[in-house]
């Protein structure tokens, strides 16, 4: 119960701050795939395809600037989607014995 104040009329007034937040993106971080002599481009397509949900066009484009190139970006993700889908890759790869590779790199 609020004292009253008896100078007052009977009302009683508050004041009421509200405070404005701004959401803040997380940080991102982009996965890159690097070239290999071993592994086979089918693999390195399969792969774009199954975990970064790539079209199979698309896939065929980035497993060629990977072979010609070195590496490439697969895809930009906030830090636990990037570090699982590059322990993903690493695991498809290792199983299918391949020594396929991605690393994260600050977006």
């Amino acid at each position: 119960m609020v004292p009253r104040n008896p100078s007052r009329s009977g009302t009683c007034t508050t004041t009421r701050t509200e405070k404005k937040t701004q959401a803040v993106e997380p940080p991102r971080f982009s996965v890159v795939m690097h070239n290999d002599d071993y592994t086979t481009m089918e693999f390195v397509i399969e792969v774009l395809c199954t975990l970064f949900h790539k079209s199979a066009t698309e896939a065929t484009h980035l497993m060629l600037k990977i072979h010609h190139e070195g590496q490439a970006i697969c895809g930009c993700y906030p830090f636990e989607i990037a570090e699982t889908k590059v322990a993903r890759t690493h695991q498809l790869a290792k199983k299918a014995g391949y020594p396929l590779r991605c690393s994260l790199l600050e977006a």
